[in-house]
C-alpha cells in the first residue's frame, strides 16, 4: 500500500466568488489568504520537545516564524538556535505534517508563564498593562541599537518601498506585512502574514537563520502598532519602528521606555514620530 504524502499548504487558495455592481453581476475566480495554525515545540538540552505556542499563520518561512518567534520572545539567543525542522512524529495526522515545527536550542530553555498553557496567539500575545513594560524590555536577547537610525525623509519612503514587495496583499488584499531596514532606507527582507506579529517574527527568524544580526535599523509595518510589536522590535534589538498605521498608548510607552523611535501615519507626504 503506497502511503499518501501529505501536501505543503500554500500561502493563498483559490475561490469562485460573485462581483457585485450597479451595473452587472460577474462571477469569477479570486484568491483567499490561507491560515492556518502552526505548533511551535521547543527541544533542549536532549529533552523531549515541549510545546511552546501554537499561532495561526499564513503557510511560509515556517522556520524563520519559530526561529523570530523564540528571539522575539526572550526564550532563546540567535546563537542559540541549532536546528528547525517539521515534526515527524508517527502519530501525526498527514495534514498536520507542515502544521507543527520544533526548534533545538543549545542550552536550557525555561519558558515564562505565558506560554506555559500553549494557549493560541493573540493579539495582546497574553501582557497588558503598564507594569508589563519592565517585563517586555526584561526579554531582550541583544543590547539596544546603537547605530544610526533613519530620518524623516528616509521614513517617509519606507511604506511604498514595503508595498512593492508584497505580492501576497496585491494577490489577496488579507494579509500584513512586516520588512528590516537600514538607515538609509534599503530594506534587507520583507515577510508577509495574515497575523501582523507573525510577518515580525519571520523577518526577525529570517535575518537569524541566514546567520546575520537579528538587530536593525528600522522595522517597517504595515499596519498599526500594538504593544506586542514594540516588544518584539525591542527583543530583537531594533532601533526604530515605521508604521502606516497608529501607535496604541503603551506601544508608546514601551518605545520611549526602551529607546525606540516611533513613527506612525507614515505616507511619502507626511510622517508622525511619537
Amino acid at each position: 500500500m503506497t502511503t499518501q504524502r501529505a501536501r505543503r499548504p500554500g500561502p493563498s487558495v483559490r475561490t469562485r466568488v460573485v462581483e457585485h455592481t450597479d451595473a452587472s453581476e460577474v462571477a469569477r475566480e479570486d484568491r483567499l489568504i490561507t491560515e492556518e495554525p502552526l505548533e511551535i515545540r521547543v527541544r533542549s538540552l536532549g529533552l523531549e520537545p515541549r510545546r511552546a505556542w501554537v499561532t495561526m499563520r499564513t503557510p511560509g518561512h515556517d522556520f524563520e516564524l519559530a526561529a523570530g518567534w523564540l528571539v522575539n520572545e526572550g526564550l532563546a539567543s540567535p546563537s542559540s538556535i541549532s536546528q528547525v525542522a517539521y515534526c515527524t512524529d508517527d502519530d501525526l495526522a498527514p495534514e498536520q505534517e507542515f502544521n507543527v515545527v520544533t526548534v533545538d536550542v543549545d542550552g536550557a530553555t525555561a519558558l515564562p508563564h505565558r506560554h506555559e498553557s500553549a494557549s493560541s496567539g493573540s493579539s495582546a500575545c497574553g501582557v497588558c498593562g503598564k507594569d508589563s513594560v519592565v517585563e517586555a524590555l526584561a526579554t531582550r536577547t541583544t543590547r539596544p541599537w546603537a547605530g544610526l537610525r533613519p530620518d524623516a525623509s528616509v521614513v517617509r519612503r519606507l511604506p511604498e518601498a514595503l508595498r512593492e514587495r508584497q505580492t501576497l496583499f496585491a494577490r489577496t488584499g488579507g494579509v500584513h506585512a512586516a520588512g528590516l531596514a537600514d538607515e538609509l532606507g534599503t530594506l534587507f527582507v520583507v515577510r508577509e502574514d495574515v497575523g501582523r506579529h507573525n510577518a515580525v517574527d519571520k523577518v526577525v527568524g529570517a535575518r537569524v537563520l541566514a546567520g546575520d544580526p537579528a538587530a536593525s535599523a528600522c522595522l517597517v509595518l504595515s499596519g498599526r502598532v500594538g504593544f506586542e510589536l514594540v516588544q518584539k522590535a525591542a527583543a530583537a534589538g531594533i532601533g526604530s519602528i515605521v508604521a502606516v498605521g497608529a501607535p496604541t498608548s503603551l506601544a508608546a510607552h514601551l518605545a520611549a521606555e526602551g529607546d525606540i523611535d516611533l513613527w506612525g501615519f507614515t505616507s511619502a507626504g507626511r510622517t508622525v514620530r511619537y
